[in-house]
């Protein structure tokens, strides 16, 4: 497919509280996008305070895809992003408007753009064994495991990620491959025309003063009522990807007694600093990305590059 027969999507990212959401708004109010949600944790239901999801009255004024689509205790993988982003892609684009894609989980992005690796389907029991083996040895000798067999993909995941961890050595497991050259054979033809805008802060000190802010604001709210309510339910526990999301991991352990309330308040801000650290790293490794300071984002609106994105990217809906 050429350019000029390519469908537009604009892409907004950037890492955790860099202001996605209020950004996303603004430039759907002055010109023809609908927001599709990014967000690995605004997908699950029941989870709204501590995914700093927007709230009704927000979504009723600016409607946002993908959001409240599962269960805390279901799982979805970035093929199911895939498959969901596809189809709300689809859907917005009959409506004759952009597709305005916005949030923080690069991996979905990844597969947007890259497509996926032909890997295996989990094997539960394989997965049992090692879950077994970290329960017996410990997660830093899973780790050193994955180190051992995959040194690629080791080195692309964090030590305090078993979910990533356990996935990369069951695709090892399985097939005998490691993971890392199993993903060199992706494939996914491109259909859209992307436009891809970072929010990069510049004062990282404004970063880190926001994410503060925003749990105490989190807190303040209700998050621990929003918890404790999920663990309740009996067919939660801390293992489900749901509840290893920033905040929740931490929630969890003080409401089970494992830290106090300024621990977990500290390690909250701590893990949630993390996470956007790692996708400003992500974000520095683009090429094809225009970068805004989220300080100073509005200025986007009148970049010329954007301006004549979209100019083409509105003829090629009339056509």
């Amino acid at each position: 497919m050429t350019e000029a027969t390519l469908l537009p999507v604009l892409c907004l990212l950037g890492p955790t509280a860099a202001g996605k959401t209020d950004f996303a708004i603004e430039l759907s109010e002055k010109y023809p996008f609908e927001i599709i949600s990014v967000d690995s944790a605004q997908v699950y239901r029941q989870m709204d305070i501590g995914t700093a999801k927007p709230d009704a009255a927000t979504r009723k004024r600016a409607p946002h895809a993908l959001i409240d689509i599962v269960d805390p205790w279901q799982h979805y993988s970035v093929a199911n992003f895939l498959r969901d982003a596809d189809t709300e892609i689809t859907r917005i684009h009959n409506n004759g408007k952009i597709p305005l894609l916005a949030g923080g989980t690069m991996l979905y992005y990844r597969g947007l753009w890259d497509g996926l690796s032909n890997l295996p389907e989990s094997d539960p029991i394989v997965r049992q064994k090692l879950t077994t083996f970290a329960e017996v040895n410990g997660q830093v000798a899973l780790y050193e495991r994955l180190r051992q067999v995959d040194p690629d993909s080791a080195a692309r995941i964090h030590g305090n990620d078993p979910q990533r961890i356990s996935r990369a050595l069951e695709v090892f497991e399985i097939t005998g491959e490691t993971l890392s050259s199993l993903q060199k054979n992706k494939a996914r033809e491109h259909q859209y025309n992307f436009y891809n805008i970072g929010l990069f802060p510049q004062d990282r000190k404004k970063l880190h003063d926001r994410i503060a802010r925003r749990f105490d604001l989190m807190l303040d709210a209700g998050f621990e009522h929003e918890v404790e309510v999920l663990m309740q339910n009996e067919v939660m526990h801390d293992g489900l990807p749901a509840m290893r999301c920033v905040g929740y991991r931490q929630m969890w352990e003080y409401l089970s007694g494992g830290c106090d309330r300024d621990q977990m308040i500290a390690k909250g801000v701590a893990a949630t600093r993390q996470l956007a650290k790692r996708q400003i790293t992500w974000l520095r490794s683009m090429k094809d990305c225009r970068m805004v300071d989220p300080f100073e984002a509005s200025a986007a609106l009148e970049d010329d590059t954007l301006g004549s994105w979209l100019t083409k990217a509105q003829s090629r809906l009339r056509q």
